[in-house]
């Protein structure tokens, strides 16, 4: 029985992992190597066509958009190479100088033919074949090996559709919102007290490092672009990319301003603290003064709290695919932001009281009551409609000016579809 469980829970594991990216990129690569290999024992003349598997294993990416930039720039480096081999093999043939301005004329043809991650690859080929005495034959059998990886390793991403990684990409904006609120809290928490400056100093490193965050997310938004593109499961590829791109913008503007603010309390507390410039007072036992007054303090730590439930929904709204979540998601959102909105309103007439007692701290204080306003206008719902707009307006844009033929014909399908339901109905 235990062991049934043990099997059970295994493949339960399994399932779960059975679109993670390490799990799916060793299968179709190992997949696509070994199909290369089996084509190319028979197609090519070389006792051991390696180059195939080799290719096959290169191309084979994690999305079919870069499957197919990749294969075209590998095929083109390669045969770039052998053709500067050839050259080479029929006026000054394979000497040590003339290795030596091989190379350097294959990594110069690379960078000319723009195979980018492959220039070495150009140099690789072009050694090969000239390090052979049958240049024809081995040349020959290098590029129909390439070919044969490159085809194999694009068919195994069109027949195993790769898959669309946009809720692994939804994840990590969510998980990025979720740190950003959790410092809001703390942030909160001790602003309301008393606060030591190395604490607020210890917040103002936390928010230096959600740069790093901003940095993996991004990485996994990249990876879902490319999903997204020349995918035949997604029908509204642009649309998905430029909610996830503006909403990936979004978090990353809060956390600059998030940044800000830390800075703002950190010298506040050094403005509070009487340790920070006199440390021999700390045998004295005084305590550093509270960043606010008792009540300002409750509203500061209640307005980032609420800030923070706003920042997690504007990103499940941002992750969310299905319209009748969405219309739930933004209604919350619309309504953390409406009490939010409230809160400000309500510290900034305590702050103004507070200012109009002592006038020392207006700058800090100013700019506190600044950085939350900004926070709450890019997480606001009607900013984010026109910010939408604008980036499909641009997306569409570059669209037609890159590829005028495709949109042309994308506009002629679309119209002929419509055609032909009003004749139906």
């Amino acid at each position: 029985m235990r062991d049934v469980r043990e099997w059970t829970v295994s493949l339960v594991r399994f399932v779960k992992r059975r679109r993670d990216p390490v799990v799916v990129q060793t299968l179709r690569s190992a997949a696509a190597a070994t199909i290369a290999y089996v084509i190319a024992l028979r197609l090519s003349p070389e006792a051991a066509p390696l180059t195939a598997p080799l290719t096959a294993l290169l191309v084979v990416q994690v999305t079919l958009y870069s499957t197919l930039t990749t294969g075209i720039r590998r095929v083109n480096s390669v045969v770039t190479g052998v053709l500067v081999a050839i050259a080479f093999s029929l006026l000054v043939g394979l000497t040590w100088w003339s290795l030596g301005l091989l190379i350097v004329a294959s990594l110069v043809v690379g960078r000319l033919v723009r195979v980018e991650e492959f220039v070495p690859e150009v140099a690789i080929s072009a050694m090969l074949v000239l390090g052979v005495t049958t240049v024809g034959d081995t040349a020959w059998a290098r590029v129909v090996e390439t070919l044969i990886g490159a085809v194999v390793g694009l068919a195994c991403n069109l027949l195993l559709a790769p898959p669309v990684w946009v809720d692994e990409a939804g994840e990590s904006i969510e998980g990025l919102a979720r740190r950003v609120r959790k410092l809001m809290l703390r942030m909160g928490e001790e602003a309301a007290g008393r606060t030591p400056v190395e604490l607020a100093t210890a917040r103002l490193y936390e928010a230096r490092e959600l740069d790093h965050d901003i940095v993996e997310v991004d990485a996994a938004l990249k990876q879902a672009e490319d999903s997204l593109k020349f995918n035949p499961r997604v029908k509204e590829g642009l649309l998905h990319r430029v909610v996830l791109r503006t909403g990936l913008d979004t978090l990353e503007i809060c956390t600059v301003v998030l940044r800000v603010l830390a800075r703002t309390l950190t010298d506040l507390a050094k403005e509070r603290d009487p340790f920070a410039e006199e440390p021999d007072l700390l045998d004295e036992g005084q305590d550093p003064e509270p960043l606010f007054g008792p009540e300002t303090g409750r509203t500061v730590e209640r307005l980032l709290s609420e800030i923070g439930d706003a920042v997690v929904s504007f990103a499940v709204l941002v992750t969310t695919h299905v319209s009748q979540s969405a219309e739930s998601a933004e209604a919350r959102l619309t309504a953390e932001l409406r009490q939010a909105a409230s809160t400000r309103d309500k510290l900034a007439q305590l702050l103004l009281e507070e200012i109009q007692r002592d006038s020392r701290h207006w700058q800090l204080h100013g700019a506190v009551l600044t950085e939350v306003n900004r926070i709450l206008d890019e997480l606001d719902t009607e900013h984010r409609s026109r910010r939408l707009l604008e980036e499909l307006d641009r997306a569409a844009r570059e669209q037609r000016e890159r590829m005028p033929h495709l949109t042309r014909f994308q506009e002629q399908w679309r119209r002929n579809r419509s055609a032909l339901a009003r004749r139906s109905r």
